[in-house]
């Protein structure tokens, strides 16, 4: 049969591998189409599940490593699983991630270090019974997938104690390319700087490097990237045209090397000539008392080719209204920022991660 991978004969001694030889075959998360398979190398995984236990989580033995992130899930399986695995450290498993069985997780197993997304950060900060959560062992908090909100963040950090360290990354590139790195000074709202074996850039629609502080399109180089997507060589070109992988996230660069994510390429809102990032408007709402989450998206304007549009979950017994959350917005962002349609849903629509997902939030009719 064509396109097959293996007869399934039982392997009963180890097997060499290059570095180069196809480990794993990731499928992305499709968030600008059908998802493609990624093929990561042996070598790719390898550093970086070396570098983000060593230079990013400073790894041991002793370590408990909470396991809340899918092992099918590039994040999931390399920064947890494998490179706990390379050091001994444990990795405490729950089936799928829900607050109170990931605080308790926390409190009985001693986990030191948690790997999360942000929804994870922010469900736990607003659980009822989050007091009860003992985070004594805790020594590392790492952040990746989407945008961390600033107030997630701080909130967290003043809560527990501790420090959120965001970091950056994709499943084409294995799937750490930045963090805000332990040994130095930590940028809160920024996604660190390249690790080491990755370079990072901004770029413009032709390749070239865009000025610091100009927003352009994330592209990276180094032994952390795909080999390719799996049997589409013509999408492989197009994401890795000269070397540089294109990563489709907008982002700024300043003068240290630090990345600042503004939004996917794709998500951005072109309302009447002007560009509006939904991240922006995003961590806005979420300084909202009543607002646990949001989500701002696109609409179709006749007039303007757009409109801004966010879709929001309150907290428990809130009790604002869209009106009064649009009124909200229009005093405190640009007046062609601010979302004109707002409608509240019980939950945002999310992947297996966490992530909350904007391609499957729709406006009501």
């Amino acid at each position: 049969m064509e396109g097959k991978l293996t007869d399934g004969t039982p392997i009963t001694e180890p097997v060499a591998r290059a570095d180069e030889d196809t480990a794993v075959i990731l499928y992305t998360s499709g968030t600008t189409g059908r998802p493609k398979g990624a093929e990561l190398t042996h070598k790719n995984l390898r550093l970086n599940a070396e570098r983000s236990s060593t230079v990013i989580l400073d790894l041991n033995s002793e370590d408990v490593v909470f396991g809340g992130l899918p092992l099918f899930h590039v994040f999931g399986l390399v920064v947890g699983l494998v490179s706990a695995t390379r050091v001994g450290a444990a990795l405490a498993i729950i089936p799928r991630f829900e607050p109170k069985p990931a605080m308790d997780l926390i409190s009985g197993e001693k986990v030191s270090i948690m790997l999360g997304v942000p929804t994870m950060y922010a469900a736990i900060l607003n659980h009822p019974d989050n007091a009860t959560m003992d985070t004594s062992s805790l020594r590392t908090c790492a952040s990746g997938g989407s945008a961390m909100p600033l107030e997630v963040m701080r909130g967290f950090e003043e809560k527990f104690g501790c420090v959120i360290l965001e970091g950056y990354g994709l499943s084409e590139t294995s799937p750490v390319a930045s963090f805000n790195m332990p040994d130095r000074e930590r940028k809160p709202g920024t996604i660190g700087v390249a690790i080491p074996g990755c370079e990072m850039r901004c770029v413009d629609l032709e390749g070239n490097e865009v000025p610091i502080g100009e927003v352009g399109e994330i592209a990276i180089r180094g032994d952390n990237v795909m080999k390719g997507y799996w049997r589409k060589p013509e999408a492989t070109e197009e994401a890795i045209p000269d070397g540089w992988f294109r990563t489709g996230d907008l982002a700024t660069m300043d003068d240290e090397g630090f990345f600042t994510i503004v939004d996917r390429k794709k998500d951005m809102i072109l309302r009447g000539g002007m560009n509006v990032y939904p991240r922006e408007v995003e961590e806005l709402l979420y300084t909202h008392p009543d607002i646990l989450e949001a989500a701002v998206v696109g609409m179709p304007d006749e007039l303007l080719g757009e409109q801004v549009g966010a879709a929001v979950a309150l907290r428990p017994g809130a009790t604002a209204t869209p009106e009064e959350i649009v009124a909200w917005a229009k005093e405190r962002i640009a007046a062609y920022k601010y979302p004109r349609t707002v409608w509240i849903v019980e939950e945002l629509p999310k992947g297996p991660t966490g992530k909350i997902l904007r391609r499957e939030v729709h406006a009501p009719a």
